[in-house]
């Protein structure tokens, strides 16, 4: 049984035209079934992710099965070592989101951006050739938009221990978040600091506490996976409001944020709930288990992530979220060499040298030898990746753009 204490608000959604854009910045709290501004007037979330930037992933990097952080950068100190990778970490940081992007992002049409981070950029460990670098990073991207008036969710989308058990939490394969107190202690650590730092801050709408806890590998496991969840959320949130009272927080279902059965029973007013969906048929019983589960109980919920898919499944579903009154944030905004993303830019010529090195045997140090590419070569790719990832050298993927509804030009 699902029992809720989340508002004693009994009116369904409202039906008025929402206001999509972001006039004057204030703090977006729930309000019922609604997201509100300090105005009382309903907000409805539309934007994109900021997917690879500060968690790599693989496949946009095309580098195949080296698909988490981790393995992304073991495998690139393989190919150029140590110093010149940090230096191609920082030129990427630096490079593949800047002021600009956000800029454009605001200019088309976005009321909002999805900004996935790693715990590791908290911690002295070594990740992306620094350490303890979140705030100087989530710093400049909330300074951005607070130039441009474009709200900030932040996404903790790599957890200590590892929350999905799979590459996308940079991790070992399991859920160990959930077997581990003092992954759990750590975790909570760094959204206390987030929120203690960022409580005054509006421009940001709210906390993502963990993205796509428990894949659906563990289903065999899930009833007690989902009660440690369950728990460990009703921590985070006790802990978060001792420093922030404002903030909205969100929160994911399990499996790969599609299982809602982890909600046994929240006591906080001021909670999101997210589901993520991708590679589905474009009809309102995809989503009608979450907009039941939003009028019974009186709460909003957000589609943290869709997308990878045709210009014309993107409208689709783009419509069918908004003919719902469903806030949304597709995946991801940009990506080299695929027109699956706002944004686009040029794979490097010999690019493929890192790709085809990604894909051979790296098992022995013998078989790193013989299969590691010219050392300069895989130089020039990289210094040409970084180029070609900067704003002014990118260009718009139309058809997906305008499947969002969004604005196609370039400033």
């Amino acid at each position: 049984m699902i029992v809720f204490l989340v508002s004693s608000c009994t009116s369904k959604v409202d039906n008025k035209k929402e206001d999509t854009t972001v006039k004057s910045v204030s703090f977006i709290k729930t309000q019922g079934a609604n997201l509100v501004n300090s105005k009382g007037e309903r907000i409805i979330l539309k934007g994109t992710n900021l997917g690879n930037w500060l968690v790599p992933e693989g496949y946009m990097f095309k580098m195949d099965q080296v698909n988490s952080p981790y393995k992304i950068d073991e495998l690139l100190q393989e190919l150029i070592g140590p110093d010149s990778l940090n230096v191609f970490w920082k030129g990427f940081l630096d490079n593949y989101i800047t002021h600009k992007d956000i800029k454009y992002l605001k200019s088309i049409g976005c009321n909002h951006i999805r900004v996935p981070f790693n715990y590791k950029m908290f911690t002295d460990d070594l990740y992306m050739g620094e350490r303890n670098s979140g705030f100087k990073y989530l710093d400049r991207i909330i300074d951005w938009c607070k130039q441009e008036e474009l709200y900030v969710l932040l996404d903790m989308h790599c957890a200590p221990g590892g929350q999905t058990g799979d590459n996308i939490d940079d991790s070992y394969g399991y859920p160990f978040l959930f077997k581990s107190k003092s992954s759990q202690d750590l975790m909570i650590e760094i959204w206390v600091k987030i929120a203690k730092k960022y409580k005054d801050e509006p421009i940001i709408v709210g906390y993502d506490i963990v993205n796509e806890p428990i894949a659906h590998y563990f289903k065999k496991e899930l009833d007690v996976l989902n009660h440690e969840l369950f728990l460990l959320y009703k921590r985070i949130i006790k802990e978060i409001r001792k420093v922030d009272t404002q903030h909205t927080i969100f929160l994911n279902g399990s499996i790969w944020s599609t299982n809602f059965d982890v909600f046994e029973e929240l006591n906080d007013p001021n909670v999101v709930y997210e589901f993520h969906t991708y590679w589905v048929d474009v009809t309102k019983s995809v989503i009608q288990p979450y907009i039941d589960f939003r009028d019974k109980h009186q709460v909003p919920i957000y589609v943290g992530e869709t997308g990878e898919n045709t210009d014309q499944w993107i409208h689709d579903f783009r419509v069918l979220l908004d003919e719902n009154d469903v806030s949304w944030c597709y995946w991801p905004y940009k990506k080299m060499n695929n027109t699956r993303g706002i944004m686009n830019f040029d794979e490097p010529e010999s690019y493929h040298l890192i790709s085809e090195y990604a894909k051979s045997d790296r098992s022995s140090y013998a078989k790193m030898r013989a299969n590691r590419p010219n050392i300069s070569e895989v130089q020039i790719a990289l210094n040409k990746y970084l180029e070609n990832s900067l704003y002014k050298n990118n260009f718009v993927n139309k058809g997906y753009t305008k499947a969002l509804d969004f604005k196609v030009e370039m400033n």
